[in-house]
């Protein structure tokens, strides 16, 4: 009976342990919602984005997205963000949507302007810009690497041959007037 008794106190020291460390951590990573004002935004895209996502100034956080919402006659994601109050954002502040690392996570990054008047509650943030997918990014790199691949074995096809219309230069012909014309089609 003895040894059941250590055992229990044991397991009930490991949970209080794990629970102050979970205390601990919810408190020192800021992960609670920011109380102040509201803005809105209207994006193209957000994807990945989700409620309770940081808003940040200079990886600074400043807020928290509450809610994304469609605009049934723009086809717009409507993003609601709460930012505290002690920060006063000029009417002209930039809002997109960044990615925290290449494995996902997206938050809503701001970069205030420098415009004297500044946004009231419950205003909305005119200059916006999504960001595109780690997917998109990937598809036009390919796509850029596989151009320039055609480009190069094109050049390389052609090195060292006279291209039709690009005669030698004889002796005593003027070099700056063009070689004569010839082609395929003869222009």
């Amino acid at each position: 009976m003895r040894r059941n008794t250590i055992e229990t106190v044991l397991g009930g020291v490991v949970l209080a342990v794990a629970g102050f460390f979970l205390v601990f951590a919810y408190t020192s990573a800021d992960l609670g919602s920011v109380e102040g004002y509201e803005l809105t935004a209207n994006f193209s895209s957000v994807g990945g984005l989700q409620n309770g996502s940081d808003v940040r100034i200079s990886g600074v956080k400043v807020g928290t997205v509450i809610s994304q919402t469609l605009d049934p006659q723009s086809y717009l994601a409507v993003v609601r963000m709460t930012i505290d109050p002690d920060i006063k954002l000029p009417k002209d502040t930039v809002a997109l949507v960044a990615s925290e690392s290449l494995l996902g996570g997206k938050y809503m990054a701001l970069e205030p302007g420098g415009d004297p008047d500044m946004l009231q509650p419950g205003g909305r943030i005119q200059f916006t810009q999504s960001t595109p997918g780690i997917e998109q990014l990937l598809g036009q790199v390919i796509f850029s690497l596989q151009s320039a691949g055609n480009q190069n074995q094109g050049q390389g096809q052609n090195q060292g041959q006279a291209q039709p219309g690009q005669g030698q230069v004889k002796p005593g012909q003027d070099q700056t007037q063009p070689a004569a014309p010839g082609g395929l089609l003869g222009n």
